[in-house]
């Protein structure tokens, strides 16, 4: 290296470096207590807590029961697993999970709730990794997921829970929500020829069995449908005459019996009477 040489290169790596973007700033969670995760900028968006207390939701007892105890031992540093709550849509597997996790960091001030996008199952491995350092506890849900990009998604997932050689970080419970069992899309075959889609089925369903807790939402019956009007109409003190019928020809017009259809009734009729709900 002559002496015009280095001067040269010492030139060209201070310009390499103003050109470089800056390190992403340390998130802050003390900021709030629930996040939305952004891959492609970094950031965790602060977001308002949950607004429905845990004992609002109705007709899920034992599902609440079951994810509120895996969480706490979570939350207290004990053996538990990860959690795929599965079933027909609208029956509460997302407000469980944020309901429980509210309820339960009151107690727990170093839970963190981080939401994440179904399209972004591919950036789970790199988040993993960054909380994994970090001392508090995190929730991280990823709600509605399932593999329409086939096995590429579901690797990258496995990847995330398994955690490579360092092992899954002990500090980190994740949390999917699905309205299918096993996460598959349900035209994977059609799209495929059949030795790729039973390889790809394969894939997908393995990601499965790294939930250790399954937790169903069936379908709600009528009389717990009608059941969870009356427990809302009394906390709430909507007092009408028809309710039951009311509630009946409500779900007749949604073509559906749901926690999440109970709940838009109990809405709409307490806009009618003039009371106002949480959330």
């Amino acid at each position: 290296m002559t002496d015009m040489t280095a001067p040269l290169l010492a030139r060209i790596a201070d310009a390499l470096e103003r050109l470089a973007p800056p390190p992403p700033a340390a998130p802050d969670f003390g900021a709030a207590r629930l996040f939305r995760h952004e891959p492609a900028s970094g950031a965790f968006v602060p977001a308002a807590d949950y607004p429905l207390p845990l004992d609002v939701l109705i007709g899920i007892e034992r599902q609440k029961a079951r994810f509120v105890e895996n969480l706490r031992r979570f939350a207290e540093g004990l053996p538990c697993n990860h959690v795929l709550l599965w079933g027909v849509r609208g029956t509460g597997k997302s407000s469980v999970t944020k309901a429980a996790f509210v309820t339960l960091a009151d107690t727990y001030p170093a839970l963190k709730l981080i939401e994440v996008d179904r399209d972004e199952v591919a950036a789970l491995p790199p988040l993993f990794d960054l909380l994994r350092a970090r001392s508090e506890r995190f929730v991280v849900l990823c709600d509605d997921l399932s593999f329409e990009d086939g096995a590429a998604a579901a690797k990258a997932l496995k990847s995330a829970l398994e955690g490579g050689v360092s092992g899954p970080p002990d500090n980190v419970l994740f949390v999917a929500t699905s309205n299918r069992r096993h996460l598959m899309p349900r035209d994977h075959v059609e799209q495929k020829g059949a030795i790729a889609a039973a390889e790809n089925a394969e894939e997908e369903m393995s990601v499965s069995d790294r939930f250790g807790l399954w937790i169903g939402f069936p379908p709600m019956d009528q009389d717990t449908y009608l059941g969870a009007i009356r427990s809302y109409a009394e906390r709430f003190g909507l007092v009408v005459e028809d309710l039951d019928r009311r509630a009946l020809q409500w779900s007749q017009l949604r073509g559906a019996r749901s926690g999440r259809v109970a709940w838009q009734f109990v809405r709409d009729l307490a806009g009618e009477l003039g009371v106002k709900l949480p959330g």
